[in-house]
């Protein structure tokens, strides 16, 4: 008998892959390399400040908005060490500092012109670090 070592909760699978779908849907169709970092989600912000000003139906990005925030969630994960949890179909970020964060939502935000994945980014990544 062997057991499998689970490096990443269960609640990250769906998310881990809605990330990777974007990375490779902006890869492979918009000629854009997103590289998890930071400042890739100037990137991002950016192409869904594009598709709203298009006048894009919601209905044709609403997939494409879950797998840019789970893309900038596991850019959170990866810089914080943070954590995918899930309920009821919804997936949050759980920083070390105990904080929730819902960059799914937060893309839809932006889509709605009241968001910002980067800046979701940088109070996530700054949050619970001391002053000093």
């Amino acid at each position: 008998m062997t057991t499998q070592y689970e490096t990443r909760p269960s609640a990250a699978t769906k998310p881990v892959r809605w990330a990777a779908d974007a990375v490779a849907t902006m890869r492979e169709g918009a000629r854009v390399r997103l590289d998890y970092s930071a400042q890739s989600l100037w990137r991002v912000d950016r192409m869904i400040d594009e598709l709203r000003r298009e006048d894009t139906p919601y209905a044709a990005v609403d997939t494409v908005l879950r797998g840019f925030g789970a893309y900038a969630g596991e850019v959170i994960v990866r810089q914080t060490g943070a954590e995918w949890w899930a309920s009821g179909g919804d997936h949050w970020i759980r920083t070390p500092d105990g904080r929730l964060w819902d960059p799914i939502d937060e893309a839809r935000r932006c889509f709605a012109g009241h968001g910002s994945l980067r800046l979701l980014c940088r109070d996530a990544t700054v949050a619970g670090r001391s002053p000093y």
